[in-house]
């Protein structure tokens, strides 16, 4: 089974595969970069745009160059404001090659001050965690929650969480597709 996933970084490919190797077996995983229409940094409902429009864009080149795959997933990190305090996420769409979307979310945590006054400009929050840990393209590794965690969470281990929540429709189609 196909999968592909509408990014390039290999943590969001690992991800998918680890979710679709949990219900399926002999299953392809691959990245293509795909806009996700939103801001870099997404805020609110503009990461679950930017998820969706990254599933949809897969949908139709997918079709378009017969490229056989039976789900495409659009990864989207953003930040949302919460009971008064700031917090990072993930949206996770999962389309079927018919376009029928599931979509879930990774854990949130709560972001320090001096990460949300930079992200609320419109930086990246990968970047942050770059200047913040100074260490380079910490978005394609642990991302910011493995800089928080002291390593012992990552940012791939969120988004297989939310990725699991997304396939749920697609567990359960009776219940959630008209037939």
């Amino acid at each position: 089974m196909k999968v592909l996933v509408g990014s390039v970084n290999p943590v969001k490919i690992a991800a998918v595969g680890e979710v679709f190797e949990r219900y399926f077996s002999e299953v392809e995983v691959v990245g293509v970069a795909v806009e996700s229409g939103v801001p870099a940094q997404p805020v609110g409902d503009e990461t679950f745009a930017g998820a969706e429009n990254r599933a949809l864009a897969l949908v139709a080149r997918n079709a378009a160059e017969g490229l056989d795959a039976i789900y495409c997933a659009g990864l989207e990190g953003g930040v949302a404001q919460l009971h008064g305090r700031w917090f990072a996420f993930g949206v996770l769409c999962i389309a079927d090659a018919a376009g029928r979307l599931g979509f879930g979310l990774s854990p949130l945590f709560e972001m320090p001050p001096v990460m949300v006054a930079d992200v609320l400009t419109g930086v990246e929050l990968g970047h942050v965690v770059d200047r913040l840990s100074g260490e380079q393209n910490t978005k394609q590794r642990g991302g910011a929650i493995a800089f928080l965690t002291r390593g012992r969470v990552d940012r791939r281990m969120l988004y297989a969480q939310g990725l699991a929540m997304a396939l749920v429709p697609f567990l359960n189609e009776e219940m959630y597709f008209d037939a």
